[in-house]
């Protein structure tokens, strides 16, 4: 199906006001392009990024709103939005900053994401792990172990370097009735993985109650919730879990935020697999967990990815 979307240029004080006025009169949803709220985001001490290009956080006061309408009733509509639009700012008498309100419209074909993804996700084998779609009927041949994924969740596939890294280092370092813990486990697809080759049990946790939601449904997908358990926490260091096996497949930063909680959660001759990890970041992360007295094990690259694997002595 196609859509009209229109597009208002206003400024961050304007904005919300402007979202507002599309939101009465499209069913489809709104959206904000705001570059202040990315250069908000780079000055939080809490939030971290491995790059973002300088252009982001600059002084751009032009915010783009959106908004999408059926071809039908687009004309009448934009029509009734603007006007919206109007009233507010002459209601505002000029304390609020509406920049220069200039509209642009485009025809957009509506295709849904979900079945885009769909479209172009196929069974991905990575060593004995082979991760499947769940809508495709895939016959499992000798010494493999299928990890299925839900079609509407939002995480790692298995596709992107960082992920198959981390499946197919799995494969090499655990070993049977192991326990391991995966911290920002996105889908699922690590501990869930883990747990097909034989962990345990497994700890999964994750920070965003979407990926919680999701790595909870992936795990009853698969039928290893007895063995998985998913926790919304930094579980490095709301757990006193140890385990044999720690996975972490995240920003550079955030890994060397994390590696002061890995040796009271890693056991003596346990591994720890990292990824996530730029080259401009790799001998930072390396520091902070030599620093710790582990031992790297195992380096590996990807493309632009890197991985590396760990060991505490026994």
């Amino acid at each position: 199906m196609k859509y009209i979307e229109l597009t208002v240029h206003t400024a961050t004080e304007g904005s919300e006001l402007v979202a507002d006025a599309m939101w009465a009169y499209s069913p489809y949803g709104v959206t904000v392009c705001d570059a202040a709220d990315a250069a908000a985001l780079a000055k939080d001490s809490t939030v971290f990024w491995d790059y973002m290009d300088e252009n982001v956080s600059s002084e751009n006061r032009d915010v783009l709103v959106k908004c999408y309408l059926e071809p039908s009733e687009a004309e009448e509509k934009i029509k009734l939005i603007m006007g919206e639009i109007a009233s507010r700012k002459e209601l505002s008498e000029g304390a609020i900053d509406f920049g220069s309100l200039e509209e642009t419209k485009r025809e957009i074909e509506g295709n849904d994401w979900i079945d885009v993804w769909k479209k172009h996700f196929r069974p991905i084998r990575l060593g004995r792990i082979v991760v499947v779609p769940e809508w495709i009927d895939y016959k499992k041949e000798a010494g493999e172990e299928i990890v299925y994924l839900d079609s509407n969740m939002a995480f790692g596939t298995g596709e992107h370097e960082t992920t198959s890294m981390c499946v197919e280092l799995l494969q090499n370092y655990l070993k049977e009735g192991d326990t391991v813990l995966d911290v920002g486990c996105g889908s699922g697809i690590l501990g869930i993985a883990a747990a097909k080759l034989g962990a345990k049990r497994c700890y999964l946790s994750d920070l965003d109650p979407i990926a919680v939601e999701s790595a909870e449904h992936n795990c009853a997908l698969n039928n290893v919730e007895d063995i998985a358990r998913v926790t919304l926490a930094d579980l490095l260091t709301d757990s006193s879990v140890e385990a044999d096996v720690i996975l972490a497949n995240i920003t550079a930063e955030i890994l060397c935020l994390l590696a002061p909680s890995v040796p009271a959660h890693l056991k003596a001759g346990g591994t720890l697999i990292l990824s996530g990890i730029i080259e401009s970041r790799l001998s930072l992360v390396k520091e902070k967990y030599l620093s710790l007295g582990l031992t790297l094990k195992e380096e590996r690259r990807k493309g632009e990815w890197f991985a590396l694997v760990f060991s505490r002595e026994a």
